[in-house]
């Protein structure tokens, strides 16, 4: 499950636009994606009968309180908020001009608890980023080929006793991905049902042993953050890539 996926929809707050709002028991990522949410909703603009358009590009300004702890969650908070931005926008039939950017900004001048939303809509290249979910840590595709397993001669080293030292393997060609079974002890599921060799579609979840892996697609811009902190060799989750 998501970052955010567990906040039930009715927690949503009302943030409209640029509009700043306060929050008694201080910022949770939840207001930030509501906040999103209706910023798309706000800006949408109809072109056609068939083409909305809404923004893509967006800045999150936040207290110097909240951009700290939101910052420590990691960039798994812009990855989720992108994602969700995409699924919300693909659930309205919105369309973007570019891929999807979201940048978190201190604003000294906003107290805790109060955010606002900058957006705006810049025509460029979609990038479509593969990553791999994996027991909770996020992991980007980064090779044509991606073996997970027990042993430290995978490329995404898992702790699980239940799970072969290679035990499936992830293929990416660009815009399609595949997942095999690599002959694993006690074999893997995708989507709940038994797999050896399968087409993976996005949001696809693969269990093996105890471990969840979920496969997403991330809709970004060229200028939007791409894993900094994660370099080859190390995931910084304990991993091997």
């Amino acid at each position: 499950m998501g970052l955010l996926d567990s906040f039930e929809k009715g927690l949503e707050r009302a943030v409209n636009g640029a509009f700043a709002k306060t929050f008694k028991s201080g910022l949770q990522p939840i207001e930030i994606t509501s906040a999103l949410r209706r910023e798309l909703d706000t800006k949408a603009a109809v072109v056609a009968r068939d083409r909305i358009l809404v923004p893509n590009r967006f800045t999150v300004r936040l207290s110097s309180a909240d951009f700290a702890k939101m910052t420590a969650i990691g960039p798994t908070l812009v990855d989720e908020l992108s994602r969700l931005v995409q699924q919300h926008a693909a659930a309205q039939h919105y369309q973007f001009s570019g891929g999807i950017s979201i940048e978190l900004a201190e604003d000294g001048t906003l107290t805790q608890g109060v955010l606002g939303i900058d957006s705006v809509s810049v025509k460029g290249t979609v990038s479509w980023t593969p990553v791999l979910d994996v027991a909770g840590k996020r992991y980007p595709i980064v090779k044509s080929r991606t073996i997970i397993g027990r042993g430290h001669d995978a490329d995404i080293t898992v702790d699980d006793t239940g799970i072969s030292r290679k035990h499936v393997e992830i293929l990416w060609d660009g815009t399609r991905a595949e997942v095999n079974d690599l002959g694993s002890t006690n074999g893997s599921q995708l989507n709940g049902s038994p797999v050896h060799k399968a087409p993976l579609a996005p949001d696809s979840v693969i269990n093996i042993g105890r471990t969840r892996i979920v496969f997403r697609v991330l809709a970004q811009s060229a200028s939007a953050y791409q894993f900094s902190d994660l370099r080859a060799g190390d995931d910084g989750a304990g991993g091997r890539r």
